[in-house]
């Protein structure tokens, strides 16, 4: 069995629990008063309150009734954006290498704001809404960052005459929740008037949730089928306890996101990814689309299209240890040998799988699936093995 101590001393090492100051000064999302109300540990994470785990479950509980059932995650604290303008699609191309002209309205991407040396500033999720307006959800972590680069780069557009205006939603005025899991759409088609099974993965909607006008988007940190709800501040609590009226939902915190992230092979911003690597040394050159290939007009196109073609020196692969102390990050990766060959960039036990699962760099010959290398954890070298990622199964709710 996993302990919930070296689950919760896992995730307390990389969220920054501050002193009481410090959280009289965090931001709090629309739920803070829902929070509290069912005993959620908050801790200050990237400038906002939001729970670690609430007082009914252990971070482990947690993750594994999200994969069998459903769970709601507070995400408010994460940067929601409205661009509009007949130019809007052409200046976000010219910042991401996303295909937003292939795309069909209602359409939802995973993308990346990329530097001109092809390392990626964050990641995000882009809908097309229209020909003339997309809708952005991008990491709180980077929230002044990505503010200064899409208002820099969007003046530059205007500068030449071109129709682009963005609009930041503040957490005072739309609020954003996860609901993950086998049993999270059912409990939801219920309270909206929206037909979800016309709502494939990474496809967008306006309509009602529990009389509320909001935006639903098919996906998820999680790896389950689920959807992200963009609710008016004002009425994200009625939604969420609309959605707890189910005995099929629950409320989860930021260790079973962290641990259920992982498991589905899924970066954080700042562990796995950051400016200094590139979508093909993180394994994400699916990314960049074809028809951006071809143009060779994104930022840092020249060194990108000469990693897809010639190779890299590192990639990001997964890691699977089945016992001891998981990796944290920053542990070195070994050859049998005795060779550095990498590191961990983030780490935890596996609920689901039991054992330990990580990710991290590695140099290019040892990058295959089985490798047997070894990790250093407390200065002893424990044996584990390069793995195919997700390590679990995705249950996304694809079109056939």
């Amino acid at each position: 069995m996993i302990s919930r101590n070296i689950i919760r001393s896992k995730l307390l090492a990389s969220i920054k629990v501050r002193g009481y100051s410090d959280v009289a000064s965090s931001k709090k999302t629309p739920l803070y008063n829902l929070h509290e109300k069912y005993g959620g540990k908050l801790v200050d994470f990237a400038g906002f309150l939001l729970p670690v785990q609430y007082s009914d479950m252990t971070v482990s509980a947690s993750h594994l009734f999200t994969r069998s059932s459903g769970s709601i995650f507070d995400v408010s604290h994460m940067l929601q954006t409205s661009v509009s303008g007949k130019d809007c699609i052409a200046w976000f191309e010219s910042i991401c290498p996303v295909d937003l002209q292939g795309m069909s309205d209602g359409s939802s991407s995973l993308t990346v704001f990329l530097n001109q040396k092809g390392g990626i500033i964050d990641d995000l999720i882009v809908t097309r809404v229209s020909e003339k307006q997309l809708y952005i959800v991008s990491n709180a972590g980077r929230l002044d960052v990505d503010k200064n680069h899409m208002l820099e780069t969007s003046e530059m557009y205007r500068k030449k005459n071109k129709d682009v205006s963005i609009d930041f939603f503040d957490v005072t005025q739309r609020g954003l929740i996860a609901v993950q899991g086998p049993k999270a759409v059912q409990n939801i088609q219920r309270l909206t008037d929206i037909p979800l099974e016309n709502l494939y993965f990474m496809t967008s909607r306006l309509g009602s949730v529990a009389g509320v006008d909001c935006r639903i988007t098919r996906c998820g940190y999680t790896g389950e089928d689920g959807v992200e709800i963009s609710i008016p501040a004002e009425k994200t609590e009625t939604v969420t306890e609309a959605l707890l009226q189910s005995d099929d939902i629950k409320l989860a915190g930021l260790g079973a996101r962290d641990s259920l992230r992982l498991e589905a092979g899924l970066c954080l911003y700042g562990n796995d990814i950051d400016e200094g690597v590139t979508p093909v040394e993180a394994n994400l050159t699916w990314l960049i689309a074809k028809r951006r290939r071809g143009e060779s007009n994104f930022p840092g196109a020249e060194i990108i299209l000469r990693q897809i073609k010639e190779g890299v020196t590192k990639r990001r692969v997964g890691v699977r240890m089945e016992s001891g102390a998981p990796a944290r990050k920053g542990a070195l990766l070994k050859s049998l040998n005795g060779e550095v060959i990498g590191n961990v960039t983030s780490g935890c036990p596996s609920p689901s799988l039991g054992g330990n699962v990580a990710m991290g760099y590695i140099i290019e010959q040892f990058k295959k699936v089985s490798t047997e290398i070894n990790v250093n954890i407390r200065n002893k070298d424990t044996p584990c093995k390069v793995a195919k990622m997700p390590f679990v199964p995705s249950k996304y709710y694809v079109k056939k």
